[in-house]
């Protein structure tokens, strides 16, 4: 019995509120709209080129470990908490620790060897997505744009005349990227502005085709500002920053329209910079460069801001 003539135990109070709180717990982990299928990928779309598996899986390892650190902490938290706590009929002060080497070892090494291990992975996986294969299938300039994007095909296109390779409009790509274009490619080009649609899905913004199976490098370049040029479902995404060109290559394997958008804050209608990306077959791919060509959509609009002196001094020191 309690001193104030309650049966009552004064742990029941404690012991509801904390079944109260993994109740709540329970509700917020069910109540999320995430079904059993969407569960492993947490929270990431369905990867459509052979390269987002690798980030897919770079993404649960990264938080599984963050997982499994929070459920060790939370564990040491409510340990100390439950058996710890000041007991109402001792009121003398427990024995203090100071100084315990093994502890203060334990917690000073264990957070290295898992920031070692997630830098390991991180820098291994990203070596592979940023590098570039010799001679892709397919080169796309993307041209980022307050508040749009172009897309030049560097292809070799009936109808169109010129070569990429000593294109005025593309002058602002360094001498590395033109070498591997293909030769004699006049190229064809489509624009949007914030008001474009799909004419098929009715999503805002221009579409960049893309053919399915075949090895495409997107070299990107800015006209004014830093932008990011992100197509969701290839988990991947990348810096359109001026006078300096990036380039990453994706191969996809599954036909449709996915969605793309700049993912970074680039100015005022920065949410309006919306594309779409049409995977479809070669064949179809090469038709619609074709009916570009015959659209007058023919050569290639400027690519950006040319290089810096200091980006190409950079370039040169790197090769």
């Amino acid at each position: 019995m309690s001193p104030n003539g309650s049966d009552r135990s004064p742990r029941r109070p404690m012991r509801r509120k904390l079944l109260q709180a993994l109740t709540a717990g329970l509700v917020l982990a069910t109540a999320t709209g995430c079904t059993y299928e969407d569960f492993p990928r947490l929270g990431m779309p369905t990867p459509t080129t052979e390269e987002a598996p690798r980030i897919l899986s770079l993404w649960q390892g990264s938080w599984a470990a963050a997982l499994a650190t929070g459920v060790l902490v939370w564990g040491l938290i409510l340990w100390s908490c439950f058996f710890h706590r000041r007991s109402r009929t001792k009121v003398e002060v427990p024995p203090q620790t100071r100084y315990n080497l093994p502890i203060e070892a334990l917690y000073t090494m264990v957070p290295l060897v898992i920031v070692s291990v997630l830098f390991y992975f991180t820098a291994r996986d990203e070596s592979e997505l940023l590098s570039l294969k010799k001679n892709p299938d397919v080169t796309v300039n993307v041209v980022g744009f307050q508040w749009s994007w172009c897309f030049n095909y560097v292809e070799d296109v009936a109808g169109s005349t010129g070569d990429a390779k000593t294109s005025k409009e593309l002058a602002a790509i360094p001498d590395r990227f033109k070498k591997e274009f293909p030769a004699n490619a006049g190229g064809t080009f489509d624009c949007g502005v914030p008001g474009t649609r799909n004419p098929q899905t009715n999503n805002p913004g221009p579409t960049l085709w893309l053919p399915k199976g075949k090895t495409v490098r997107f070299v990107l370049t800015s006209r004014d500002v830093i932008h990011s040029f992100w197509v969701v479902p290839f988990l991947m995404k990348q810096d359109v920053i001026p006078g300096h060109t990036n380039a990453f290559e994706v191969t996809p394997n599954k036909e449709g329209t996915f969605l793309g958008k700049c993912a970074e804050l680039c100015g005022v209608d920065h949410s309006r910079m919306l594309f779409n990306v049409k995977v479809v077959s070669p064949e179809r791919y090469e038709q619609h460069l074709q009916d570009l060509a015959k659209k007058g959509q023919t050569g290639y609009v400027p690519a950006g801001i040319a290089q810096t002196s200091h980006e190409k001094n950079r370039e040169t020191n790197n090769l």
